[in-house]
Order: structure tokens, then C-alpha cells, then sequence
């Protein structure tokens, strides 16, 4: 059968919003991160096949394929090309998956995957608001067919973040001690150095800037709902962020005939679906399906990777599963590092290749909640 290779993968540190990577132009951006995995993994830019971006809310210095333009902006090869992918918060973790296939299908051997984005200067769900302005309010009124399956309900992550802690009966109080952990976590990962090798730093900012050393549950207990009933706080929540990361897929061949030694296989890759009203649920099923298609079972997978979207997203999963909470996320999540969307994707891909090889771990599991109701897993095979 033919092998799908992971070479390397690395991000920026990760800017909060208004913080330091808020005037940087996301093609610049992702430019930097993909200069940086085609220099640590010592391959020839001229001899990528594709460059696939994940990115939402593709407008202004975001738009027009910035696959393309960021692969220009850092002076490669111009007849190189390239794709923008949008599956919302997966978008990237989905490039990455193209990469696989198009390896995997014999049709190319190296694939550039990776992600950008930049909340601070693109709002999220801007493309929606920018809708109205041609008479649009959201997505989903006007459409019959939507209508006539789903009515008019509210469809929000915020709404769906809320009924999963409902139904799982997740308390305020649970969310809000897992989101200090997520922030413990992130802040040792970074006192000791974790994070170093998969950042490559822009100028003197190599620091994720999200954890908060200051945070605390009192502190938590003291801020308003999201809502009027609402269990969420912002402290549940993940963090509007900036960023870019990157991976590198090769074949086989490739591997061999430039002498190249992989970091990880690529064991599995798919993408399930869930009610898309619920929207965040579909990281369970797709998890089990994963698991099921592989043979694999959750104790037979040494990390895992579980996009904190949202506190309860988690915490229902890790109900569902029945994984061991202390080989998920354990150097924090995106509640206290921070979540650029388009970004996410490859940012866990290269926590979970560093951290699988600083525990000689063998399988990672990665995993995130989309919008749309949908949720793909990686699983990959340390080498």
C-alpha cells in the first residue's frame, strides 16, 4: 500500500487579539511559516507540487486564494500552485488531509499544507456580515430546503456550546476548572521550553501570547454569562487569535529518492458529520469512526489533540469516548493558546508530532468541532 509521510510541522506562536501579530498581513504570515517547514525539512521548494492553505472569512488582505499569493510572497517558484480550503476550524487539519490523498493517490509526492489566519484585522464570521450589505443576514434564511428541514432555529457555536453543556450536564463550575487546567498546562508547556522546536519565531516574538499566569477560578466566577441562562463565560471559550503553521507531506518515493527521513506516518485520516445545529458534537462520532475504520482503541492512542472550541465540546467528548483526560490536551488548548481559525489545524498537528516524540509515544489522535456539523480526525504514527 502506499505511505503517506509527515517530513515536519511547525507554527507561529500565537498572537491575541490587537497582540503581536495584529498588523502582520496574513499572506505575510503564512509566507513566514512555510518558509520555515520547507527549510527544517530540507527539501527543494521548486519540487512542491501543491500548497493548500486552510482560511476563513476570506476577505481583503485574506482573499483571492491566499494559498497562492503567501506561497509568492515567500519567493518560491511561481509555477508551484495553490488551494484555499475553508471547513471552518478544520480547514487546515482538512489541507492536511488533501495533502494525504493527493499522496496517497499517486497523483503528487509533496504537498505543502498548512493554514493563516488573522482575526485581529478580519473579524470571524466577517464574510457573514459582509453578506448583508447584499441583502443576506445569515447563511441559512431564504433557503427552502434549510427552512423545510431545519426551521428558523439559531444556529451559533455560542448556542450549540451552551445545549452540549445541557444535555451532558456540564456545570459552569466544571467548565471553568477545566479551562484553568488548559491555562496551567499551556503555561508549564511554556516554561519548560516545550513549545521552542515547533515555533519559528517572527522577529523577537516566539511566545504565545494567550495563557494568562494571572487567571484564576474566582476570577472566572466573576464574569457574566455569555447570555442571559447561559452556563458559558469567555473563560470557557477559546481566545480570537492570530497565526500560521505548516506541514510537509511526502510519498514514499519521495522519501527515498531524496533521502529524506519522515517524522511521523500518516495512520488515518477521515471526516465525519453530526447535526449541524448541535455543530460541535461531531468530534465524538468521528472519533469513534476513526477508531473503528483503524482497529484502534482510545487506549491504544498515546495523545490526543481535541480542539477546545469551547470547555464543554471536551468534556462531552471525553464522556463519549471514555479517554484518559490526562493524555488530552496536555499542554493546554486553544481556551487559554488561542484559536486562529484557519490556523488551528496544523498548530495542533505540530504540538502532537512534538509532544508524541518528547513521551516516545507511538499513535497521536487530533480531532476538532466545525462549523456545519462536521469534524475530521488525523492519526498519526510517530516513525
Amino acid at each position: 500500500m502506499p505511505e503517506a509521510f509527515l517530513l515536519d510541522a511547525v507554527r507561529t506562536p500565537v498572537g491575541r487579539r490587537g497582540g503581536a501579530l495584529s498588523g502582520w498581513h496574513p499572506a505575510d504570515l503564512a509566507a513566514h511559516i512555510i518558509q520555515a517547514v520547507v527549510s527544517r525539512a530540507g527539501v527543494d521548494p521548486d519540487l512542491v507540487d501543491d500548497v493548500i492553505l486552510g482560511c476563513t472569512d476570506t476577505l481583503g488582505p485574506q482573499s483571492g486564494n491566499i494559498a497562492r499569493t503567501a506561497w509568492l510572497a515567500a519567493g518560491y517558484p511561481d509555477h508551484v500552485p495553490g488551494v484555499t480550503v475553508d471547513r471552518q476550524c478544520g480547514s487546515s487539519q482538512q489541507a492536511v488531509h488533501f495533502a494525504a490523498q493527493a499522496v496517497l493517490s499517486g497523483t503528487q509526492d509533496l504537498v505543502l499544507a498548512g493554514g493563516v489566519q488573522n482575526m485581529s484585522r478580519i473579524p470571524i464570521s466577517a464574510a457573514m456580515l459582509a453578506g448583508r450589505e447584499y441583502g443576506f443576514d445569515d447563511p441559512f434564511s431564504g433557503s427552502k430546503g434549510w427552512q423545510e428541514r431545519y426551521g428558523s432555529v439559531e444556529v451559533s457555536q455560542f448556542r450549540s456550546a451552551d445545549m452540549i453543556a445541557e444535555h451532558w450536564d456540564i456545570t459552569r463550575e466544571a467548565m471553568e476548572t477545566y479551562a484553568l487546567r488548559s491555562h496551567q498546562r499551556a503555561l508549564e508547556a511554556i516554561d519548560t521550553g516545550r513549545f521552542t522546536a515547533e515555533i519559528a519565531p517572527l522577529d523577537d516574538f516566539s511566545i504565545d501570547e494567550g495563557p494568562r499566569r494571572d487567571t484564576s477560578l474566582e476570577r472566572m466566577q466573576g464574569l457574566k454569562p455569555l447570555s442571559e441562562g447561559s452556563r458559558l463565560t469567555a473563560a470557557v471559550a477559546s481566545q480570537i487569535s492570530d497565526g500560521a503553521s505548516a506541514a510537509l507531506i511526502a510519498s514514499e518515493s519521495f522519501v527515498r529518492d531524496h533521502g529524506l527521513t519522515p517524522r511521523a506516518r500518516i495512520h488515518h485520516i477521515s471526516v465525519r458529520a453530526a447535526d449541524p445545529v448541535w455543530m460541535l458534537t461531531g468530534p465524538i462520532p468521528a472519533t469513534a469512526h476513526a477508531l473503528k475504520k483503524t482497529g484502534l482503541t482510545v487506549d491504544d492512542i498515546d495523545l490526543f489533540e481535541v480542539n477546545e472550541a469551547f470547555a464543554s465540546v471536551v468534556l462531552a467528548w471525553l464522556d463519549e469516548t471514555g479517554a484518559n483526560p490526562h493524555r488530552v490536551n496536555v499542554n493546554g488548548g486553544g481556551i487559554a493558546l488561542g484559536h486562529p481559525i484557519g490556523a488551528t489545524g496544523t498548530k495542533l498537528l505540530a504540538t502532537l508530532l512534538h509532544e508524541l516524540e518528547r513521551r516516545n509515544g507511538r499513535y497521536g489522535l487530533q480531532t476538532m468541532c466545525e462549523g456545519g456539523g462536521t469534524a475530521n480526525v488525523t492519526i498519526i504514527e510517530r516513525l
